[in-house]
C-alpha cells in the first residue's frame, strides 16, 4: 500500500519494516491528525490561539501511534518513548493526544493520567489540556474541568483525566487506558511510573507514552526506558508494540555541538517553536561557561551528560579587566568559609558599584605545617604564594581561628561590612566573637537550592564581563578547580574536588554574593537596572 510521506520521519526507525502482521489504516491516522487542526488550538507562545496544525514530524508521531492496528483491530503501539529537546512542543502535543483519546476513542470507563516528577510540571500539561477544551465550545460542553484537582470528566464521567505528580504521595487509579509520563528524567524514583503502568493490565488497548529530554543519571527509570528505546530503534530488540522517537545528537557529531546543522537535526521544530537566535545565544554562553555546555548538550541536543562538570571559563575570568575598588562608596558583604586542617580557610569581601560591577577581594589562610607538606606532596605553591603576600600561613598544623578573626576585624575597619555570610560548620565561637564586636553575621546554607542563585548570578556577571578582581593567584586557582553538580531543575552547586584541589574562596564568595542579591542593600537596585546579565 501507499504510505503517507511523513509516516517514515521517525529518526532512524522504520515502522513499516517492523510492522510484522500489523496494518496501517491511513483513514484512522488522518482522523487523528485532523482532530488537532480542526478542534484544538495552541494556548502558549502564540497570539490569537491558532489552530493546532501539526508539523510533518508531529504527524509522523500521531499517525504511527493511532494509524497502526493489530489484526484484531486494537492499536499496534502500546508504549512509546519520545525524547525530544526542550522547546520543541512536547507538552502541547501530548495534551492534544489526551484530548484526542478522551473525545474520540470509545473506551468505556477510560481513565487517563498524566504524570510528572513535580507539582508544577503536572500543572503545566493540565493547563494545556484544559485550555484547548475551554477554547472550543463544542468540546467544552462535553467536559467538566476541575482546576483545583487538575482533573476533567468527559461525557458525564464516562472518561476521566487526572494530572498527577510524583511528590503528591497519593493512591492512584487501577484501570488506566492512557498514561502520559511527562519529563521522565525529572522523576526521582520509579514508583509512580510502575504504579501507573501496572494499572493498564485489564485494558484492551492501553497506551503509555514517556516524553522527556535527556538526563545525566543513568541509574534511573528514564535511562532504562531510553536504553530500551535505542535497542528497539536499532533492531537489537524486536518489539513491534514499542515506538521509539529519539531526536538526539549523533556520537560522531559530539565535537560539532556548536554547529547549527547539528541543532537542526536534533530540533525538529527549529524555526517554529525553537528560536534560532535563542539557540545561538545559548551556544555562546556555553562556550564561555563550561557547565552551560553540558546543559546545552543535554537540553537542546539530547545528549546524556555527567551530573558534575567543570564550571567557569578561566579565560573569561582572566579577561575581566574592570579596575578593582575597595572604597566605602560600595556596600560590602563578607563571606567566610572556615576549615580545620587540609582545606583553605577563605574570607572574601564582595560588593556592587553603581554600574552593577561586582568587586571581589580575597584573603586565604592555611596552617604553615600543612602548607609545607602539601607543597611537596601536591605541587601546589602555597609557600610561594605566602612569600608573595597572597596567602596567610598560621602557626601549627590546624588553622588558627584567632588570626582569621583579627583579620576580619581589621578588614571591617576598611570595608564596614553590612554583614558577613558564613557556613555554620565549625564557626560558632568565632561568629559569637564577631557579633560581640558589633558585626552582623548571617548563616548561609550550602544546599543546592540555596547556593544555586548566586552561582547563576556569578555566571551572568562573568558572561557580561562585570566582575572586578585583582588577579589573585589563589582565587584564580580555585576558579580553575571548581566543578558544579546539577539537579534535574538546572539548579547548580559547587562541588569540592576529591583530590588536593580547593575551591574555598569560591564558596566564600558565593555566600557573600547570595546575600548581596537577596537582601535589600542600597546597591542591589543598581544590579537589576541592567537586566541582561541576570537573564538565565
Amino acid at each position: 500500500m501507499d504510505y503517507p510521506d511523513y509516516l517514515q520521519l521517525i529518526p532512524d526507525y522504520d515502522s513499516v519494516a517492523t510492522a510484522e502482521d500489523c496494518i496501517f489504516d491511513a483513514d484512522i491516522a488522518q482522523l487523528a491528525i485532523d482532530f488537532f487542526a480542526e478542534e484544538l488550538c495552541l494556548i502558549e507562545g502564540v497570539s490569537g490561539y491558532p489552530a493546532f496544525v501539526l508539523e510533518d514530524w508531529q504527524k509522523a508521531i500521531i499517525a504511527n501511534l493511532f494509524g497502526w492496528l493489530c489484526p484484531d483491530g486494537t492499536r499496534r503501539y502500546t508504549e512509546a518513548f519520545l525524547m525530544i529537546p526542550r522547546k520543541n512542543g512536547k507538552t502541547p502535543l501530548m495534551a492534544g493526544v489526551i484530548n484526542h483519546v478522551a473525545y474520540n476513542e470509545d473506551e468505556p470507563g477510560g481513565q487517563i493520567y498524566s504524570s510528572a516528577g513535580e507539582k508544577n510540571q503536572a500543572a503545566l500539561i493540565f493547563r494545556h489540556v484544559a485550555g484547548m477544551i475551554q477554547r472550543n465550545p463544542e468540546l467544552d460542553k462535553r467536559a467538566k474541568i476541575y482546576k483545583t484537582y487538575k482533573s476533567a470528566e468527559f461525557y458525564g464521567g464516562d472518561c476521566i483525566y487526572n494530572a498527577l505528580s510524583a511528590d503528591a504521595n497519593t493512591k492512584h487509579g487501577q484501570n488506566a487506558h492512557l498514561i502520559i509520563n511527562d519529563e521522565l528524567h525529572v522523576h526521582k524514583t520509579r514508583d509512580l511510573i510502575d504504579t501507573l503502568e501496572t494499572s493498564t493490565a485489564s485494558r484492551r488497548q492501553p497506551l503509555v507514552i514517556h516524553i522527556t529530554t535527556a538526563g545525566y543519571d543513568k541509574e534511573t527509570i528514564c535511562y532504562e526506558k531510553y536504553d530500551y528505546a535505542c535497542k528497539v530503534r536499532d533492531g537489537a530488540i524486536k518489539d513491534s508494540s514499542f515506538l521509539p522517537v529519539i531526536y538526539e545528537i549523533k556520537q560522531a557529531d559530539y565535537d560539532r555541538w556548536d554547529d547549527p546543522a547539528v541543532w537542526e537535526y536534533c530540533n525538529p521544530n527549529l524555526g517554529i517553536s525553537v528560536n534560532r537566535d535563542y539557540l545561538e545565544k545559548q551556544c555562546q554562553k556555553a562556550k564561555a561557561i563550561p557547565a552551560k555546555e553540558n546543559t546545552f548538550r543535554r537540553l537542546h541536543l539530547n545528549q546524556w551528560t555527567e551530573q558534575e562538570c567543570r564550571w567557569l571559563s578561566v579565560k573569561a575570568w582572566q579577561d575581566c579587566n574592570i579596575e578593582l575598588r575597595s572604597d566605602n562608596g560600595i556596600i560590602w558583604v563578607g563571606g567566610l568559609d572556615l576549615s580545620t586542617t587540609t582545606d583553605l580557610t577563605a574570607f572574601t569581601a564582595l560588593g556592587f558599584d553603581s554600574l552593577g560591577n561586582l568587586h571581589w577581594h580575597s584573603w586565604p589562610f592555611i596552617p604553615k605545617e600543612n602548607a609545607t607538606r602539601r607543597e611537596h606532596q601536591d605541587g601546589v605553591p602555597y609557600l610561594t604564594w605566602a612569600r608573595q603576600g597572597k596567602i596567610t600561613l598560621t602557626d601549627g598544623n590546624v588553622v588558627d581561628y584567632s588570626v582569621i578573626q583579627n583579620h576580619i576585624l581589621k578588614m571591617h575597619q576598611v570595608y564596614n561590612f553590612s554583614e558577613i555570610a558564613y557556613d555554620p560548620y565549625n564557626a560558632t565561637q568565632m561568629i559569637l566573637n564577631l557579633q560581640d564586636k558589633g558585626i552582623e553575621c548571617t548563616p548561609y546554607g550550602q544546599g543546592i537550592k540555596n547556593i544555586s542563585p548566586p552561582c547563576k548570578a556569578l555566571e551572568a556577571l562573568l558572561l557580561a564581563g562585570k566582575i572586578a578582581h585583582d588577579d589573585h593567584p589563589v582565587l584564580n586557582w580555585c576558579v580553575s578547580n571548581v566543578t558544579v553538580k546539577q539537579d534535574e531543575n538546572e539548579n547548580i552547586k559547587p562541588v569540592k574536588p576529591k583530590n588536593f584541589k580547593r575551591i574555598d574562596i569560591i564558596v566564600a564568595g558565593l555566600m557573600a554574593l547570595g546575600r548581596l542579591i537577596t537582601e535589600n542593600h542600597e546597591t542591589q537596585e543598581s544590579v537589576y537596572e541592567e537586566r541582561d546579565p541576570f537573564t538565565f
